[in-house]
C-alpha cells in the first residue's frame, strides 16, 4: 500500500482513513490536502476517484481546474476536455438544464468539450468510465490533428 500521489508507504491507519473517506490510497499529507480542496470547492469524492483512475491510466488530469468562469471537477487540457461529476442528476430542473447548456456553450466557445458524468457511474464502473474517457480523448486528439 503506497500513496497514489507520492508513492510513500502507507500505515494501516492512513490507508483505512483514506479508503473509507475518499476511496483512494493517500498518505496523511495528501489526504489532508484533498479534504481541504473538497471542502473549498465542494468537490465530489467521485471526481477524486476519477482523477486518480485517469492518472493510473497514464493521463495527466487536473483536479478542480479553473476555466476562467468556474472550477471544473476534472480537466484534461491536452485534448481540451472538461469533466463535471453530477451528484444530483435525478433532480434536474429546467433552470439547471439551461445553466448546464450555457456552461457547455462557454466551454465550446473556448475550444473545450464538457462532459457530465453521473457520480454513480464512477462509483460502480470506474474502470469502464476511465476506458470510455480514454476513447473520448482519442476522438478529440484526432479532431485536433485534423484542424
Amino acid at each position: 500500500m503506497t500513496c497514489l500521489q507520492c508513492k510513500k508507504e502507507l500505515s494501516y491507519i492512513d490507508h483505512k482513513n483514506s479508503m473509507d473517506i475518499l476511496g483512494v490510497e493517500l498518505c496523511d499529507k495528501h489526504f489532508v490536502q484533498l479534504k481541504k480542496l473538497i471542502h473549498k470547492n465542494n468537490t465530489p469524492v467521485e471526481a477524486v476517484q476519477l482523477y486518480y483512475g485517469l492518472k493510473n491510466a497514464g493521463v495527466h488530469p487536473m483536479l478542480e481546474w479553473w476555466d476562467g468562469k468556474k472550477s471544473v471537477d476534472v480537466a484534461i487540457s491536452r485534448v481540451k476536455l472538461n469533466i463535471e461529476i453530477d451528484t444530483e442528476y435525478s433532480m434536474i430542473t429546467h433552470e439547471q438544464a439551461i445553466n448546464d447548456l450555457e456552461e457547455a456553450m462557454h466551454s465550446f466557445k473556448n475550444g473545450f468539450t464538457t462532459i457530465r458524468i453521473p457520480h454513480v457511474v464512477i462509483k460502480y464502473y470506474l474502470n469502464e468510465t476511465v476506458n470510455n474517457i480514454l476513447g473520448i480523448m482519442e476522438g478529440l486528439k484526432a479532431n485536433i490533428k485534423a484542424i
